[in-house]
C-alpha cells in the first residue's frame, strides 16, 4: 500500500521541456532569459509591475522589509498563527516581531485586534506589518490596507501560501505595498524550491535584485558598498516555475474540487468542522483543513493524525502559534486565543493537485471507519 501524501509536487512532460529548453540554450547559472520571463510572468499572474525571483518565499520576505529600511530598533506586526518563516524574517532585519491573533471566521489575522494594536495608547507605531494568508485563505485587505496605511504602517503581504487566491476580485498578492510569493516543493506551484517578490515599484525591485545577488557593484572587479545576500532563483529553476505557472488555474479548481469532496465524504462525521471561506474572497484551498470537536467525534485531532499515519496517510496539525513556539516565547502579543484553540483541535489532510479520487476515497474511508467505531 503506496503512502498518500499532504501535498506533494507536480510535474510532468512540460516541465521536463522547459529544463531540457533552458539546458540547450546554455544559460545555466545563475540568471538567463528563462527567469527574466518567469518574472514578468508571475507579476502579469498577481496584478504587479515588477517581479524579483529569489531562493524561497522567506527570503522575499526578509527582501520585502530591508528595502524599506525595517531593522532595529523597529517593531513588527504579524500573524500569531502562520509558519515560523513569517516571523523568521522579521528577526532576521534585528526588528521586533509583534503576534497579532487571528479571526475566527477566516483564520487569518484580525483586523478587530490590529486595529486595536494600531490605536493602543502612549505606543510607537509600527514601522511594518506582515499579513499573511494562511493555507490559501486571503486576508480581508479591505479592512487591513486601510487600518495600516491610516498609521503609516508599511503593508506586506505574505502570499507564500496564497498562489491563485482572490481578495475583492483581485489576486491576494496585488494587495499591500508588495507581496512574497512561496514556490517550495509543498506549494500549490513549484521550483523545487524559491520565491518572488512583487511590487509596483521599479526602484524597490531593482535595489531588492541588487541585494539578492550579494550587492556587487558594476565593476570589472567585485566591488561591494553594502552587505548582500545570496538571494537570486537560478534560471534552470525558473525555466521550471513557468511550465508550472501555465499550470495554475487547474491547480486551483483540482484542489478546490478536493476540498468539496471532503466536505461531502465526511458530512456524516460529526464534530468535523472545515476551515470556511472569507466572504470577500476565493481560496486556492492551497489544503484542506478542519476542526475536531473531541466531544462530538469521539476522537481528538491527534487520535485521528495517529489513525491516518497507521493507515499510510500523511497528516499534520494545524501551524503552530508563534506564542507558543520557545523561540518565540516572551514577545508582545494580542491575543484572544483564536489561533491557540485552532492549533488544539486542527488538522491538514493530503490536498495535493495529484491526488486521485481513489485515493482521497482511502483518506474518507480511514476518518468515515473512525467515526463509526467511536460512535
Amino acid at each position: 500500500m503506496h503512502k498518500i501524501l499532504l501535498s506533494p509536487p507536480e510535474a510532468g512532460p512540460a516541465e521536463r521541456a522547459a529544463l531540457m529548453e533552458a539546458l540547450d540554450s546554455g544559460w545555466l547559472a545563475p540568471v538567463g532569459p528563462a527567469l527574466d520571463a518567469f518574472e514578468a510572468e508571475m507579476a502579469a499572474t498577481v496584478g504587479r509591475r515588477f517581479g524579483v525571483g529569489l531562493s524561497s518565499g522567506t527570503a522575499a520576505l526578509h527582501l520585502a522589509l530591508v528595502v524599506h529600511g525595517i531593522g532595529p530598533g523597529d517593531e513588527v506586526l504579524v500573524s500569531d498563527f502562520t509558519f515560523a518563516a513569517s516571523v523568521n524574517a522579521i528577526v532576521y532585519t534585528g526588528a521586533t516581531p509583534v503576534l497579532i491573533d487571528s479571526d475566527a471566521a477566516t483564520w487569518n489575522l484580525s483586523p478587530d485586534l490590529l486595529a486595536e494594536e494600531l490605536t493602543a495608547a502612549g505606543r510607537r507605531p509600527p514601522k511594518a506589518a506582515v499579513v499573511v494568508e494562511l493555507y490559501g485563505q486571503p486576508a480581508d485587505h479591505d479592512r487591513i490596507g486601510p487600518l495600516l496605511a491610516e498609521h503609516g504602517v508599511l503593508d506586506v503581504v505574505d502570499a507564500a501560501e496564497s498562489l491563485g487566491s482572490t481578495c475583492g476580485g483581485r489576486p491576494t498578492a496585488a494587495h499591500g505595498t508588495l507581496a512574497a510569493l512561496s514556490f517550495n516543493g509543498n506549494k500549490i506551484i513549484t521550483t523545487t524550491g524559491g520565491g518572488m517578490l512583487v511590487t509596483d515599484d521599479e526602484a524597490v525591485a531593482e535595489r531588492a535584485r541588487h541585494l539578492a545577488t550579494q550587492a556587487r557593484e558594476p565593476a570589472p572587479h567585485y566591488e561591494h558598498l553594502e552587505v548582500g545576500y545570496n538571494y537570486r532563483l537560478s534560471n534552470l529553476l525558473a525555466a521550471f516555475g513557468r511550465a508550472q505557472l501555465g499550470d495554475l488555474d487547474r491547480r486551483v479548481a483540482r484542489r478546490r474540487e478536493v476540498f468539496e469532496r471532503y466536505v461531502q465524504g465526511l458530512s456524516a462525521c460529526p464534530g468535523l468542522a472545515f476551515q470556511p471561506e472569507a466572504r470577500y474572497g476565493r481560496s486556492n484551498r492551497w489544503l484542506t483543513c478542519l476542526t475536531v470537536d473531541a466531544a462530538a467525534a469521539g476522537f481528538t485531532p491527534d487520535e485521528l493524525r495517529v489513525h491516518l499515519t497507521a493507515a499510510e496517510i500523511e497528516a499534520r496539525p494545524l501551524w503552530k502559534p508563534m506564542h507558543l513556539q520557545p523561540v518565540y516565547k516572551g514577545l508582545r502579543s494580542r491575543l484572544d486565543g483564536t489561533a491557540a484553540a485552532l492549533f488544539a483541535s486542527g488538522i491538514c489532510l493530503p490536498s495535493g493537485s495529484s491526488l486521485s479520487h481513489a485515493d482521497q476515497d482511502r483518506v474518507i474511508g480511514a476518518i468515515v471507519e473512525l467515526a463509526e467505531a467511536r460512535r
